[in-house]
């Protein structure tokens, strides 16, 4: 872990100065496509990552412990391996829970969760930004005036056909990075 590694939100818990997040979700144990994912992030210069779940295994965090950003996300249903992934995020400082994860980054409340048929109608209603996976489709839908986004299939073997998200949380825009 390198020093200059951020583990927490800048400026504070609120999240008031984060404008791109990156989403990924559904790495399933693939750390090359996992390497290359922390390589687009760290380029992007997004300021927090936003995993989906389905991480799978900790060798998967260990990778995503070198982005330069602070990592958040949720657990999967293939996340079985519960203890040692537990024990990777204490030991790389990276901030995991059951979902959804609810937070407000910008002004923005942002609702995390892996299966999107785990949030009830009224909740998803409630936010400005909903994340999900499981899917493995990409999905980029208006809820009113907020936005539902999967980035979809991101441990894939076919090359150009993966993709991760940024969202701008000013704009509630997002964009796909295929690779």
């Amino acid at each position: 872990m390198t020093a200059s590694r951020k583990t927490h939100l800048p400026a504070d818990s609120q999240g008031s100065d984060l404008q791109r997040i990156g989403v990924v979700s559904d790495t399933h144990n693939n750390v090359s496509n996992t390497a290359r994912i922390v390589e687009l992030f760290n380029d992007a210069g997004v300021d927090a990552v936003v995993h989906t779940g389905d991480v799978t295994q900790p060798k998967t965090l260990d990778v995503l412990a070198r982005l330069d950003a602070p990592l958040f996300g949720v657990w999967g249903n293939n996340d079985v391996e519960r203890k040692a992934l537990e024990a990777s995020v204490r030991k790389h400082r990276l901030n995991f829970c059951d979902g959804p994860l609810i937070v407000e980054w910008s002004s923005r409340r942002i609702i995390v969760i892996h299966d999107p048929e785990d949030l009830p109608p009224e909740t998803r209603a409630s936010a400005n930004l909903v994340l999900h996976g499981h899917t493995h489709r990409c999905v980029m839908e208006r809820n009113g005036a907020g936005l539902v986004f999967n980035p979809g299939e991101c441990a894939g073997h076919m090359k150009g056909r993966n993709a991760v998200g940024i969202v701008d949380l000013r704009t509630l825009r997002a964009e796909l990075l295929h690779f």
